[in-house]
């Protein structure tokens, strides 16, 4: 096959050599036309040869389908069980009886189970007609009566109560023969009257703001005077409150603000006037108004806890000074609320009134001096948490720095030196405590406090009546549900008070003043009680089990070891 192929293209090679003659050349004349040029105007393009198609759209059609739906009723859960709630009782008393002739009566009504009302009201007293050896009359009675109501909504709820509170009580703190001063003579009594009210929203919706608002009012007296001209010369303040807080929330964090305004009145005597040349008329206006904005930030699944803010308070007392107090604590769960550690900075304005002053010194005088207590920082921070499930502490250490601190001591200019002034002074404060709580369900519970602080006046030697040392114990015990056992301890160390005599025992003079211990305070108390049944019951009060007169006042000692039993009744 090879072999014909190359025959056949050598074949073909000599025909093409003698067909291919000479050149001829052919000369001629004639016209040839040629064309105008011109310029192309369109612009070069790239023609695609893929060709977009258009875009059909097709219109949405509204297809609506009728659709029955069938409810089927699903009955109510039931719940078995074996116990059943507790019978309430509307109606309770107490009535019992004490050594050095004391009766004490209480009776309370409330308002049985309810979703929506609650509602009640109380009245109570207690008196004691003893006295002490060598001390002038010493009586004292307490009274009170008080309503109170409420109505709980689903998105709000309000809140009520008016109290009336009446006190007598002798200013005994005069080491004289008991029969050698008449009782009047000495005798102050204390009037209370005041009421409150509040509405608070509770939104479920967290787009809405949840807020509190409320008002209170109170009067306060104390005992008028002999005489008709000296009516008038005596302490009484009259009190109004308005207070409002609203919080939201966005997303872990929470806006929340109070405004507050607080006035009280004070008066003693008549205007302009005096009855004598240490004893003139007192009429103060004061007013506490506080803005308090707050951010608080809640991290790892509200383990880790941050507040923030500002305190802006404005004291319009003697003189109108604005204050802006810190507002800060961080605090973060470890372990599962095992240890929580927290540190916070922190300040405020106390405003102090004639009614505070008493409630904490009942043997004040009718005419004290009043200023606002302030604070100008107070730093603090501490560890609490859960040992076990029984088991929970709280240990912390604060420093902080007060201004106008009300301190008493012995009054020598408006009486014999059985009533008490009030002094102010600053001062710097470090206090250290520690608390512990152990509970075994509704069987057994104590709770202990133990608190060291230490005082840097600037005036002063010491915190007069402060203690340095605390010891608070307290304990609950219920054995089969019949009997109850309750017990008190309260330890005090380092109490100092101000004298004018150096011829008093264990007095030492520093810095030009006398200062007097008032001793160690060791006051245990016991309660018993017996439940005979569901409604009556018996018990038996056992106070100062160390049978220790010590001082509560400078020159005010306590009874010593008291009994006191009665029954209680419900109906």
């Amino acid at each position: 096959m090879k072999k014909t192929i190359k025959i056949l293209s050598v074949v073909l090679l000599a025909f093409n050599l003698q067909a291919q003659g000479p050149d001829v050349i052919i000369e001629g004349t004639g016209i040839r036309q040629v064309e105008p040029a011109y310029r192309i105007s369109e612009q070069p393009a790239i023609i695609d040869t893929n060709l977009a198609n258009n875009v059909i759209e097709y219109p949405l059609l509204l297809v609506q389908h009728q659709v029955t739906a069938e409810l089927d009723t699903i009955a109510a859960a039931k719940i078995k069980s074996t116990e059943k709630l507790a019978q309430l009782y509307s109606f309770y008393a107490k009535v019992g009886i004490g050594t050095e002739l004391m009766p004490l009566g209480e009776l309370y009504y409330d308002s049985k189970r309810s979703r929506k009302f609650i509602y009640g009201a109380h009245a109570k007293h207690l008196s004691n007609y003893g006295n002490f050896k060598n001390y002038a009359p010493a009586q004292f009675d307490r009274s009170g009566i008080g309503v109170y109501g409420g109505i709980n909504e689903r998105w709000y709820s309000l809140r009520g109560d008016l109290n009336y509170r009446n006190q007598g009580l002798h200013y005994y703190g005069l080491r004289v023969p008991t029969d050698s001063i008449p009782a009047d003579s000495i005798a102050q009594r204390y009037n209370d009257l005041g009421g409150k009210f509040s509405f608070s929203s509770h939104k479920k919706d967290s787009a809405k703001v949840n807020y509190t608002v409320g008002v209170e009012y109170n009067w306060f007296s104390s005992r008028k005077q002999f005489g008709d001209s000296l009516t008038d010369w005596r302490g009484k303040e009259n009190f109004f409150g308005a207070t409002s807080s609203g919080w939201y929330k966005l997303g872990k964090e929470v806006y929340a603000a109070e405004f507050n305004v607080r006035y009280n009145g004070y008066k003693y005597g008549i205007q302009n006037e005096q009855i004598s040349t240490v004893d003139t008329a007192i009429y103060l206006n004061n007013t506490v108004i506080n803005f308090k904005p707050t951010i608080s930030t809640y991290l790892k699944n509200d383990r880790f806890k941050a507040v923030i803010g500002a305190d802006v308070v404005i004291n319009a007392h003697l003189k109108t000074k604005a204050h802006i107090y810190p507002v800060a604590e961080v605090k973060y769960s470890m372990f599962n609320d095992i240890f929580i550690p927290y540190v916070g900075l922190r300040g405020g304005m106390k405003q102090v009134t004639y009614k505070s002053l008493t409630l904490e010194n009942e043997f004040v005088r009718t005419n004290p001096e009043l200023r606002n207590e302030n604070t100008v920082i107070d730093v603090y921070g501490g560890i609490k948490g859960t040992l076990s499930k029984r088991i929970s502490f709280n240990a912390n250490v604060s420093y902080s720095r007060v201004k106008d601190k009300a301190l008493f001591v012995t009054d020598t200019i408006f009486s014999p030196g059985n009533k008490f002034a009030v002094i102010y002074d600053t001062m710097n404060v470090l206090k250290i405590e520690g608390a512990i709580s152990y509970q075994l369900n509704e069987k057994l519970k104590i709770d202990g406090i133990g608190r060291y602080n230490s005082y840097e006046l600037l005036t002063n030697t010491y915190a007069w009546n402060l203690p340095q040392l605390q010891l608070i114990v307290r304990g609950h015990y219920n054995l089969f549900d019949k009997f109850m056992i309750d017990l008190d301890l309260n330890l005090e160390q380092g109490r100092r008070a101000l004298v004018y005599d150096s011829l008093e025992t264990n007095v030492t003079l520093e810095n030009g003043q006398l200062a007097k211990s008032l001793g160690f305070i060791a006051d245990v108390n016991l309660g018993l009680e017996y439940r005979y049944n569901k409604r009556i019951s018996a018990f038996l009060q056992l106070n100062n089990l160390a049978s220790q007169r010590y001082m509560r006042w400078y020159n005010y000692p306590v009874q010593i070891f008291q009994v006191m039993g009665g029954v209680t009744f419900r109906f």
